[in-house]
């Protein structure tokens, strides 16, 4: 019988798995110790490796991801978690100028096995200072590699996979896929990271969608089949390096393709994908790419606002009919 948890507990595990594998793999940030973390994700590691490998930080952001960088460098495997990707604003020195460049400035010598876990995207009333998607900040940066996994199988996949990486991570989860559930195997696996995973298969548009927004994508299918559209739906689960090569085979297959992100519309993901296939697929388009996106506008406390800024099911329904 298939296994079934969240994709909290995913992670949970897969923090688990790797501490208990590897003596060099501890985790720190704010309340990540006594309290297992703001979400839970870190519950029980407290307990089972104590207070050196668990380690509670002040709200000190800045410092305690230097701390992981050196760390990194010096031949540990430090998880840092920063509640809320919103407060990556304070560490984009330690991450963006040190830890991106470490190994490049080196030669390669120095290798910066760091994973920066936070929590990203809207819907939960967080307000304009707490509900942002600032992945792009990191795609955009050379030198870090960016995950943000949808499901739980994907989720403790792919944070294994980063804790065993030898370059400095973001590793992106959704506030609101927590609690969400899916299959997960209870023997131990991996998943590469640089792969994409075709979530749905369908012959008539592509959706490239990631995050949260691969659930919107995958409802919306689900309605738009009954309309006779058939939707392949693309979740790239690493957004550097992106697996070009299956959304271009699949953009070959159906002609038409909508691009799906909680990201702000300008400079966003949904563009960077947007771009790739007009340069590498544009003789086998039939009609142009098209984005469904955030607004460019601060998200709003009240709920009815912050709603009418995120993209929503009915938004990449419109969208894919528009072209099919």
């Amino acid at each position: 019988m298939e296994r079934v948890i969240s994709y909290r507990q995913a992670l949970n595990e897969a923090l688990h798995e790797e501490m208990g594998r590897d003596s060099r793999v501890f985790i720190m940030g704010e309340d990540v110790g006594v309290y297992g973390g703001p979400f839970q994700v870190a519950k029980g590691l407290y307990e089972k490796f104590g207070a050196q490998r668990a380690i509670d930080t002040p709200i000190a952001e800045a410092g305690f991801t230097g701390i992981g960088v050196g760390a990194a460098i010096t031949g540990l495997r430090p998880v840092v978690e920063i509640l809320y990707i919103d407060f990556t604003t304070l560490i984009m020195e330690q991450m963006v100028n040190q830890a991106s460049k470490a190994r490049y400035m080196f030669g390669g010598k120095a290798k910066v096995p760091i994973v920066l876990r936070t929590q990203g995207g809207g819907g939960r009333g967080n307000a304009a200072q707490h509900s942002q998607s600032l992945e792009m900040w990191f795609v955009h940066t050379p030198g870090l590699i960016v995950i943000q996994p949808s499901t739980p199988y994907d989720a403790k996949g792919l944070l294994k996979s980063a804790i065993r990486n030898d370059n400095p991570i973001v590793f992106i989860e959704h506030k609101l896929l927590y609690g969400t559930k899916g299959p997960v195997p209870a023997k131990e696996y991996l998943v590469p990271i640089g792969k994409a995973d075709i979530k749905r298969k369908g012959d008539d548009v592509t959706i490239v969608a990631h995050s949260r927004m691969v659930l919107f994508a995958l409802s919306a299918a689900e309605k738009l089949s009954k309309d006779g559209i058939d939707c392949e739906i693309v979740d790239p689960r690493t957004l550097k390096p992106l697996d070009k090569e299956r959304i271009l085979d699949s953009v070959k297959k159906t002609g038409k393709i909508v691009v799906v992100s909680e990201g702000a519309r300008t400079g966003g993901f949904a563009s960077e994908v947007a771009a790739v296939v007009q340069e590498d697929a544009y003789d086998d388009l039939d009609a142009p790419v098209l984005r469904v996106t955030t607004e460019d506008v601060p998200l709003a406390y009240a709920a009815e606002l912050e709603l009418e800024a995120i993209p929503k099911e009915e938004d990449i329904i419109q969208v894919v009919k528009s072209i099919v």
